[in-house]
């Protein structure tokens, strides 16, 4: 769980230029928190666990958290992934990923005999909650989110006949309900705060009934990791984040770093990405990650940095997280 107090956001600043340290020297703001959240942990940690377990091979479908390196690592160690359920063998072990999946898919699985663990965040299986929940009333759901993302089509699937996707606020004008009167949205869970909010600004304009969600579906890590970047991106000359380029978390950073006030921004799966060009006239750069992010790339991109005199290395603290999610019952050690 996220500290609600800021810490260490104070930033050393140059007397004249404010992008550099006093001495004219080049530094690198390190973002915190950054990387893995709760539910990406739990879910890498799942496939882990599940290997150790019952062994090679272990299906997963789609990607169990968006990051090439996780992915590339676990297909050594054995993972197969899928795109669908009719992919894995009857019978077959197979894992759901972090962004969780439909009834559909449940139902696909239960058909092939397959034997299934869940590793859908719980933050996302609490949206999908809210879902069918407000189906059961009867109401028209309106999901803020992107086409084609996982997450949106599980949630999507939880109740399809009431839920519409809204995809951004150039969406909203598209957007037809049944009753003003029972209109609610619902979020993807790794959207910008910002734009999320703007388009239920829009969506309130339209329709003055609308209903809030009973608690923020935006992930607490995603936001974190969003106001730790606004707090340092107004110092940078160049903010770098490293994540996938199908991590909607990694990719709003991007967005969140520029409309802060950075310069300039990329995202980098790996330190071997970082144009060099990139670093001509820079003296300060901001180094944040995604929430599927494991920390050793990070580690990857600082050292490349330091080769090219980014040696000074200042944190940017913003929340401590705490916040740890129980492994799937089938993996939890029995007690005695």
């Amino acid at each position: 769980m996220s500290s609600a107090i800021p810490l260490n956001v104070g930033i050393a600043r140059s007397a004249d230029s404010g992008s550099a340290d006093a001495d004219g020297g080049k530094r690198v703001l390190l973002a915190e928190p950054r990387g893995y959240c709760a539910g990406v942990d739990r879910a890498v940690e799942t496939v882990e666990k599940a290997l150790e377990k019952h062994g090679a091979p272990i299906y997963v479908r789609k990607e169990i958290v968006h990051n090439r390196h996780v992915v590339e690592t676990l297909r050594e160690r054995g993972v197969i992934f899928v795109d669908e359920t009719d992919e894995v063998p009857e019978g077959a072990l197979v894992v759901f990923s972090a962004h969780g999946v439909s009834p559909a898919v449940h139902a696909s699985a239960a058909a092939r005999n397959l034997r299934t663990i869940d590793a859908t965040c719980p933050l996302v299986t609490k949206v999908h909650q809210e879902a069918k929940r407000f189906a059961r009333d009867d109401y028209d759901i309106l999901l803020i989110g992107h086409e084609g993302h996982e997450e949106v089509e599980g949630t999507a699937g939880e109740a399809p006949d009431h839920v519409q996707l809204v995809d951004g606020p150039d969406s909203v004008d598209r957007v037809t309900v049944r009753d003003e009167s029972k209109v609610i949205w619902l979020s993807q869970t790794t959207l910008s705060v910002d734009e999320t909010m703007e388009t239920v600004h829009r969506l309130r304009e339209r329709f003055p009934a609308l209903q809030d969600p009973p608690s923020d579906d935006i992930c607490y890590a995603t936001s974190n990791r969003q106001v730790a970047v606004k707090a340092m991106a107004p110092e940078c000359d160049l903010v770098i984040v490293v994540g996938s380029r199908n991590s909607s978390n990694s990719v709003r950073l991007v967005e969140v770093a520029l409309g802060a006030g950075a310069k300039a921004a990329h995202l980098v799966d790996f330190a071997r990405e970082v144009d060099l060009a990139w670093l001509d006239g820079v003296r300060t750069i901001g180094i944040t990650s995604g929430a599927s992010v494991p920390d050793i790339l990070v580690r990857g991109v600082l050292d490349l940095l330091a080769e090219h005199g980014f040696g000074d290395v200042q944190p940017v603290t913003t929340a401590n997280e705490t916040l740890v999610f129980a492994l799937p019952r089938e993996l939890r050690t029995s007690r005695r």
